[in-house]
This record gives C-alpha cells, structure tokens and sequence, in this order.
C-alpha cells in the first residue's frame, strides 16, 4: 500500500518566499525512497499558531492524509508554535515519536532537549513534527522509519501496532 502523505512547513521566511524549503525537498525524498508513500500536499506556512492549526486540520480532513510531516517551529524561538498547535489539533498523542528523535540526536551528542516536537493522531491521520534543519530531518526520520511504518500499517488495519 501506498501511503498518503503530506509536509507542512513552518517557516516565516519561507512563506514569503525568502528561503526554500531544503528540509521538505529530504522529507519528500526519504518518503519516495524508504516509506514508499506518495506526496498529496507540500505546504509552507507562518510560524502562526492558527495558520499551523489550520494547515494540519485541512491536510487531515479535505487532503485525507495517511501521514503528515512538519518542519520548522520547534525550536526554542518564540514564533516555534508548531509543537503547540499540533497537540491543539490531535484526538490522542504519542510522544514516542518525538522521544525517539531526541533519544538518537542523544545518542550522537547532539542538543537533544531543544527539540519540543511531537506526535498525534486526528482521527486516522498520524502528524509527525520534525526538527527544522535537513540533516536532523534526515537523522530524524532514519531513526523513526521502522514505528512510523508499523504506526501507518496498524491504522490502515494492515496489522495490529504492538504495545511494548
């Protein structure tokens, strides 16, 4: 099966078109390549607190996503509301997700506290925050592959998720 799934981009400069996304083009690459999912939507908003709401609750309901990826806002700057917005719009959390990436960039010696991100569901749609720079993203993603994959094939009813 192949998932569907979309980015979303928190970025002030990136919405004004000042700064391409290079940590959505390692996203894109790492879902063609390693997850086998299909990208529905790539999206660059704001670090605004209702414009990350509303882009995670419309990639969730209208797009029908399987999986949404964030970057960027989840740092320590005041404008990093995308942690906060996520949890606004999720029905459960599941903070493995982000404590598996601050548990590898650990590992590494790597800050690892200031990463805020997390993880949820609204309804069937599992949303992922990301670190903001493309080698963490791509650290990130590495070192969640295997529980995002058994997560998207337990909600598709592909196989129950295990509990330890």
């Amino acid at each position: 099966m192949r998932w569907k799934v979309a980015i979303l981009t928190a970025s002030d400069r990136g919405a004004r078109g000042e700064r391409e996304s290079t940590s959505a083009l390692v996203i894109r690459e790492l879902v063609e390549e390693e997850l086998h999912g299909d990208i529905i939507e790539d999206r660059v908003v704001p670090d605004e607190m209702d414009e990350v709401m509303a882009a995670l609750i419309e990639m969730s309901e209208y797009h029908q996503a399987d999986l949404i990826l964030t970057t960027g806002g989840s740092g320590l700057q005041v404008r990093d509301v995308t942690p906060e917005a996520t949890r606004q719009v999720v029905d459960r959390e599941i903070p493995g997700f982000g404590e598996l990436i601050r548990g590898n960039q650990a590992s590494r010696r790597i800050p690892s506290a200031l990463f805020r991100g997390t993880a949820g569901l609204r309804g069937s749609t599992l949303i992922v925050n990301l670190p903001s720079r493309p080698k963490g993203v791509s650290m990130a993603m590495m070192a969640i592959m295997a529980d995002l994959e058994a997560a998207m094939r337990s909600l598709s009813g592909q196989e129950e998720a295990p509990e330890e």
